[in-house]
C-alpha cells in the first residue's frame, strides 16, 4: 500500500517545486521520496530546534568577547570544506594504501595538505614528513608518545600547576589523569616559584636522575617563548628525544614571530584551531634521518601509531579545512596577523600591570596572559563566572602557587581571537577597562554572599541577582558588535528572542 500510495501521489496533476509533496505524503512517503528529491532539505527545515540554537551560539560568539586563548575565529573557506560533502567518504589507511576504494580525490586532498603542512613551517620534505590525521592535539600526542616510546618507558613534560597539558603525563599523588601518564613513567619538572619561568637548570639536574626516554616542550598556559636549543642540549645528555608541542604558538611559529622547534626537536604536535586559525584537529611532524632502514624510522612508527594503533578512519573533511589554513598561514597577511596578535598580548599586559594587578612572569611573549588574582582575594573560578555573565569568554587556571585546578588562583587571557576580528592596541585598553570592572565587581559580589560563604554556587547566585551584571553586558555587546566576525557575514546576524 505504501508503494502504490507513492505512485498515485507521484501521477496526481502537476504540483511543483517537488517540495509540495511534503504537504501530501506520509512520514514513510515523504522520507523516501526525499532520497530522491532534487530539492536538499536545509537545517532550518529540517531540524529548526537545533538551527536555533546555533543561531543562539552564532549570536553569543558575535556579541561578546573571545579571550580563550586556545578558541579562534576560522575563515568562511575552512568552514565551507570542513562542511563539505567530504564527510560521507571513509579512507582509513594513508594515501595510496586505503582499506577501501574510491579515494583518489581523497589522497589528493590528504597529500596537498601534508605538502602545506611542510611549506607553512618552512620545512624541507627531506628531512621532515607529516601526518595530518589525527583528530585533535591530545590523540596527536598520544600517537606520537605511542611510536616513539615503549609502554613504561620515562617521560619529563611541564608540571599542569606551572602551565603544562594533561597530555605531557600529569598524574597527582592520589590518580594518573593522562593517558600519558597511566601508560609512560612520567616525572613533571616546573617553573621556577619566584619568576614563573621554566627552570632550566633544575630540569637538567632531574634527568641525571630519572633518565627519560623523552622530553615534552610546549605548554597549555606559558607566557613565554621556549629555549629549544638548551632543551636540545639536555636530552643529547641522555640520548633522548626532544618533542615539542606546539599547540598553542603554531601560528606564531609558523609567522617566524617565535622560536622554532624544528631546528632542535624530532618530534613537533599541534592543534590546528589555535593561533594557526583551522578547524579542530591534530598535526604531527617527525625528523627523517637519511639512511635509516623504514622500519626502524619515526616516520614508519608514528604513522602505524596512529592508523591503526590508536584511531580509526580519517575526517576528511577536517583535511581539506586544515589545507586551507595551512595555505592562509603562508601568507604576508598572516605574519601581520600574528605580530598583531602579540602585540595586542604585550598591550593587554602593560594595562593591567600599570592597574597594579600581577602577571605571572611579568608580561608575555606570546599570545596569552596568566592573571594572578590571588593577591586580589578572587578565585578564578569567581573571576571566570563574572566574566561569562557581562560577556566576556576567559578560563580560569592554576598559576604558580596554586594546589588546586578545580579552584584556582588565576585566569588565563588569550588575543588570538580578538585580533582575528580586528581588534588592535586601543581596542585592547577597552578590553582592559572592561576586565578591571569586571574584577572589581567580583570582589564586590563576594563580601556581598549571604553568610560570607566562599562557594562558587553561592557566588554565582548572588552575582545572578547584581544589576550592575546586565549593565556591563549591555557594555561590552554594545562595543562587540562593531567588529566584523571571520566567516560570517555580520551585517545579517540577528539577536535570537
Amino acid at each position: 500500500m505504501k508503494a502504490k500510495y507513492f505512485m498515485l501521489v507521484l501521477n496526481t496533476a502537476p504540483l511543483t517545486p517537488l517540495a509540495d509533496f511534503d504537504l501530501l505524503l506520509i512520514p514513510t512517503c515523504k522520507g523516501l521520496l526525499k532520497t530522491r528529491s532534487k530539492c536538499p532539505i536545509s537545517l532550518k527545515q529540517e531540524d529548526p530546534e537545533l538551527f536555533n540554537l546555533i543561531e543562539h551560539e552564532k549570536w553569543r560568539q558575535f556579541s561578546s568577547l573571545e579571550l580563550i586563548a586556545s578558541e579562534n575565529f576560522t575563515s568562511l573557506a575552512v568552514m565551507e570544506a570542513n562542511g563539505s560533502i567530504l564527510t560521507n567518504k571513509y579512507s582509513e589507511g594513508l594515501p595510496g594504501a586505503r582499506y577501501y576504494g574510491g579515494n583518489e580525490y581523497i589522497d589528493q586532498i590528504e597529500n596537498l595538505c601534508k605538502k602545506r603542512a611542510l611549506e607553512a613551517f618552512r620545512l624541507n620534505s627531506e628531512e621532515w614528513g607529516v601526518n595530518v590525521q589525527p583528530y585533535s592535539g591530545s590523540t596527536a600526542n598520544f600517537a606520537a608518545l605511542t611510536g616513539m616510546l615503549e609502554p613504561n618507558s620515562r617521560i619529563m613534560g611541564l608540571d599542569l600547576p606551572s602551565g603544562g597539558h594533561l597530555t605531557h603525563g600529569y598524574q597527582t599523588d592520589k590518580k594518573k589523569i593522562s593517558s600519558s601518564s597511566i601508560y609512560f613513567q612520567s616525572m613533571p619538572y616546573q617553573v621556577d616559584p619566584v619568576t614563573g619561568y621554566v627552570d632550566y637548570e633544575k630540569l637538567e639536574t632531574n634527568t641525571h636522575l630519572f633518565r627519560p626516554k623523552l622530553i615534552i616542550c610546549g605548554a597549555s598556559a606559558y607566557p613565554r617563548d621556549w629555549d629549544y636549543k638548551k632543551l636540545r642540549a639536555i636530552a643529547d645528555g641522555h640520548q633522548s628525544y626532544l618533542m615539542a608541542d606546539i599547540a598553542h604558538i603554531s601560528g606564531l611559529v609558523a609567522s617566524g614571530v617565535q622560536n622554532n622547534p624544528f631546528e632542535y626537536c624530532d618530534v613537533v604536535t599541534t592543534t590546528t584551531h589555535k593561533t594557526l586559525r583551522g578547524p579542530r584537529a591534530g598535526l604531527i611532524f617527525y625528523r627523517k634521518v637519511a639512511g635509516q632502514a623504514k622500519a626502524d624510522s619515526l616516520e614508519s612508527k608514528i604513522d602505524f601509531a596512529v592508523f591503526p594503533s590508536t584511531q580509526g578512519g580519517p575526517h576528511n573533511n577536517t583535511i581539506a579545512a586544515i589545507a586551507v589554513a595551512l595555505k592562509q598561514a603562508a601568507t604576508p597577511e598572516f605574519v601581520a596577523y600574528a605580530k598583531q596578535v602579540i602585540a595586542n598580548s604585550k598591550q593587554l599586559a602593560s594595562c593591567l600591570i600599570s592597574r597594579g594587578y600581577r602577571l605571572t612572569t611579568d608580561g608575555s611573549d606570546n599570545h596569552l596572559l596568566l592573571w594572578d588574582l590571588k593577591p586580589i582575594g578572587i578565585t578564578g573560578s569567581k573571576m571566570e563566572k563574572v566574566c561569562d555573565m557581562m560577556g566576556i569568554t576567559l578560563n580560569k587556571n592554576s598559576v604558580v602557587g596554586d594546589k588546586s585546578a578545580v579552584s584556582p588562583g588565576g585566569i588565563r587571557i588569550g588575543t588570538s581571537a580578538l585580533t582575528s576580528r580586528g581588534f588592535v592596541e586601543a581596542d585592547f585598553k577597552v578590553v582592559a577597562d572592561f576586565l578591571n570592572e569586571a574584577v572589581e565587581l567580583a570582589v564586590e559580589i563576594q563580601a556581598s554572599v549571604p553568610g560570607g560563604s566562599k562557594l562558587l554556587k553561592d557566588f554565582a547566585v548572588t552575582a545572578a541577582e547584581s544589576p550592575k551584571i546586565q549593565e556591563l553586558r549591555s557594555k561590552v555587546e554594545a562595543f562587540a558588535i562593531t567588529f566584523p566576525m571571520p566567516g560570517v557575514d555580520t551585517s545579517n546576524i540577528v539577536k535570537p528572542q
